[in-house]
C-alpha cells in the first residue's frame, strides 16, 4: 500500500501559487519539489543557499523522505544539493528547505516556482544493536577505500 503524506502550506496566504510535490511523470521515482522564495535568489559559486518550499509534511511512521537532487539542474547548471541525499524524518514538522549548492563558476539564480530538488518516500527499517567481542569473518575483512583497485 503507498504511504500517505499529508502536506500543510506554512505561509498559505503567500504560498498557495507554489505546487506541491508532485509526480512530473507517470514512472517517476520522485516528486519534483519548488522554490518558494520571495525574490530572485543568488547561488555563488561554491555557495550554499538554504531554499524554502513554503510547505511542511507529515511522513507515516516507518517512513522517510529523502531530498535529492534533479539531474537537468546538476547536468546543466552544477547545482546540486549539500548533504545528497537528505532525509526528513516521520517526526520532522517543520518546513521543508533544501541547501542548494552551487558547483559552478558562474552564478546560479533560483526563482519563485523553480523545480530544484526532488523527493522519494523509502521505507524505513530500524535496527537492533549489539555489542560483541568478535565479527564474523569475510572475504573481503577490513579492506575499504579502493582495496578493489580503481579500474
Amino acid at each position: 500500500m503507498n504511504p500517505l503524506l499529508r502536506f500543510r502550506y506554512i505561509r498559505p496566504e503567500q504560498d498557495r501559487d507554489i505546487p506541491l510535490p508532485r509526480y512530473m511523470t507517470p514512472g517517476s521515482a520522485g516528486m519534483d519539489i519548488c522554490a518558494a522564495v520571495t525574490e530572485p535568489t543568488d547561488l555563488t559559486p561554491g555557495g550554499v543557499v538554504l531554499i524554502p518550499t513554503g510547505f511542511a509534511l507529515a511522513i507515516p511512521e516507518g517512513y522517510e523522505v529523502q531530498i535529492r537532487p534533479r539531474s537537468g539542474l546538476s547536468v546543466r547548471h552544477t547545482v546540486g544539493i549539500i548533504n545528497a541525499p537528505g532525509t526528513i524524518d516521520a517526526d520532522y514538522r517543520g518546513e521543508v528547505m533544501v541547501p542548494l549548492i552551487n558547483f559552478g563558476k558562474t552564478v546560479y539564480t533560483v526563482r519563485r516556482g523553480d523545480r530544484i530538488a526532488q523527493m522519494v518516500v523509502q521505507s524505513v527499517c530500524r535496527a537492533r544493536l549489539e555489542v560483541v567481542d568478535r565479527l564474523d569473518e569475510t572475504d573481503r575483512g577490513p579492506g575499504g577505500f579502493g582495496h578493489t583497485g580503481f579500474r
